[in-house]
């Protein structure tokens, strides 16, 4: 281990940085509309048993190839691969997956930070149902507006990270995370009190097969796998840098347990706003950016305290986005620390200037450059979200399940080593069949059957 590594300060911290990359803006947009979509609580009991059988095993991995080789993942596979093997290239491909995330994700994220101020100014108070709509779509046709805020993240996030490990990351995602755990649990007070809240509640926890059969079992079942493959982040080393940094002393098992844990929470509960909010006030909960920008802040108008409670919630919509932003940030960094030998200051002043210059396409992508449209992909964004959420986390997570089972990568016995190495929860090796064979095809599947139903459907 080297002696002038970074360490996590506390087990708590390790904890809610990792949550933090984790939980995003996914966990409160989508899952809340595809749970409705695919039958209420039957969809969640198959989204919590995927979590557990696809989205665990990879996490622990993750977090072994971390700690194992105490690198970022850019360099992590060159200290594990065996000699003469081509596994560390993945590695610069993972480190291209975490600055592709940043440059659409940057820009969504100043949108969340926006609303906060547009909300607390009142500036949907009195708007009709149109006009609220014409706030979002005129902010998106403002390349000023756009690139402000975009701006606005990635100083916030490297500011953060330039604090150091302790300092800065781990300290200010425990903040973070507390603080966004708090608001979610004030905001589902208020939509649980609201009049007709019931009704969104029914809708939400009550199983519905008929709704299930009607969109078809397989379709349900793939969404469920989909969505708790996609909520943890997983596939592109960006979980694998905490493992770099905490010590022996607990098995990894119990630790991804924790982080899993923390991530179903955040997602169930943001359907504990949703719901009952939409229900109450008689409106659809529509799917991504119109449910968030333009039904939502409709509602609130219409609610008593609406402005406090708007702003209430694009807070927590912002840490939500800004704890994902740090994590990444804080993986970036690692990567031109560990490739250059560059003190952390001078990693953030390169990676801020970098940064900011990638994420312009996206920014710009909604006004000076809408004409970019791909068929079946869309703009800007949608093309460097397809890049990643479709192509680097699924398959970037067969390149961590087959290192760590095959003979020609690290090898199902170090790994296993590694993962159970401190007290705590153990990794079964009863399970290498399943992890060894049955798992890659499955993560295949979901790549694959992903594919189609974007382009042949």
């Amino acid at each position: 281990m080297e002696s002038n590594r970074e360490t996590f300060e506390t087990r708590i911290g390790f904890i809610m940085a990792s949550a933090g990359c984790a939980i995003g803006l996914g966990n409160v947009w989508r899952f809340p509309f595809i749970t409705g979509k695919y039958g209420g609580a039957a969809f969640v009991l198959f989204y919590l048993i995927f979590l557990l059988i696809l989205g665990l095993p990879i996490m622990v991995m993750e977090f072994s190839v971390g700690r194992a080789s105490r690198k970022s993942s850019v360099r992590s596979f060159h200290v594990l691969e065996p000699q003469g093997s081509k596994w560390h290239i993945y590695g610069y491909i993972s480190g291209a997956g975490n600055y592709l995330l940043m440059m659409f994700y940057t820009t969504i994220a100043g949108w969340m930070i926006s609303y906060i101020f547009k909300s607390a100014r009142g500036v949907f108070t009195g708007l009709s149902a149109d006009e609220i709509g014409a706030v979002f779509t005129n902010s998106l046709a403002s390349p000023f507006e756009q690139v402000f805020w975009m701006v606005i993240v990635v100083f916030l996030g490297f500011l953060v990270c330039a604090g150091g490990l302790k300092k800065g990351v781990e300290r200010f995602s425990t903040v973070l995370m507390t603080s966004l755990l708090v608001l979610m649990l004030v905001l589902v007070v208020r939509a649980l009190t609201l009049p007709g809240a019931a009704a969104g509640l029914a809708f939400y926890l009550k199983p519905d097969f008929g709704k299930m059969v009607e969109n078809g079992i397989g379709e349900v079942i793939f969404a469920a796998m989909g969505q708790s493959f996609f909520t943890l982040s997983i596939g592109i080393g960006s979980i694998a840098i905490f493992g770099s940094y905490i010590g022996k002393e607990k098995a990894l098992t119990g630790e991804a347990i924790h982080i899993i844990g923390l991530d179903t929470f955040v997602a169930l509960m943001a359907g504990f706003i949703i719901f009952p909010t939409c229900f109450a006030f008689g409106v659809n909960p529509g799917a991504g950016a119109g449910l968030i920008f333009i039904t939502l802040p409709n509602i609130f108008n219409a609610m008593p305290l609406g402005r406090f409670w708007g702003t209430l919630f694009f807070v927590f919509m912002s840490f939500a986005a800004l704890s994902t932003v740090i994590a990444v940030f804080e993986n970036i960094i690692s990567y031109a620390i560990d490739i250059n030998g560059w003190s952390r200051k001078k990693a953030v002043g390169v990676n801020l200037v970098l940064i900011l210059l990638l994420s312009l396409p996206c920014a710009l992508g909604f006004n000076v450059l809408s004409g970019f449209q791909i068929p079946k992909i869309g703009d800007v964004s949608g093309l460097e979200d397809f890049i990643v959420s479709e192509n680097l986390l699924p398959l970037g997570s067969l390149v961590y399940l087959v290192f760590c089972t095959s003979r020609y990568g690290w090898g199902f016995d170090k790994f296993l080593e590694e993962a159970n190495t401190g007290s705590g929860i153990k990794f079964s090796k009863k399970i290498k069949f399943y992890i060894t064979w049955i798992l890659p095809l499955i993560v295949l599947g979901i790549w694959v059957v992903g594919y189609a139903q974007k382009f042949f459907k």
